[in-house]
């Protein structure tokens, strides 16, 4: 596959991601955590760091805005709920996991 093509597929399937996630606000970044490893704030992590990377001018907070689809404080305000005994009982043992490993 010539690298361009692969680039744009790439960048069309985190973009699918993106809006997925934003569809899907009743799933909590501690499911995520928990399911997957890695939540929202993961992939703005990263996608802050790879514009660190490439030198482009986008901070955390920005990163942030464009995975969640709006300001952080705003969707937190509207989706986020408190994490319960359980989810945090299965986050605590997922961590004691990858402690092991």
């Amino acid at each position: 596959m010539i690298q361009s093509n692969n680039v744009e597929l790439e960048a069309a399937a985190f973009r699918q991601l993106l809006a997925h996630l934003q569809q899907h606000t009743e799933v909590q970044n501690i499911e995520l955590m928990v399911l997957a490893d890695f939540c929202r704030n993961c992939l703005a992590k990263w996608y802050a760091a790879a514009a660190a990377e490439r030198e482009i001018d986008i901070n955390y907070e920005q990163a942030r805005e464009i995975v969640y689809g709006m300001p952080y404080s705003e969707w937190k305000d509207k989706y986020q709920r408190e994490a319960t005994p359980e989810q945090l009982a299965a986050y605590d043992a997922k961590q004691k996991l990858k402690a092991q490993s």
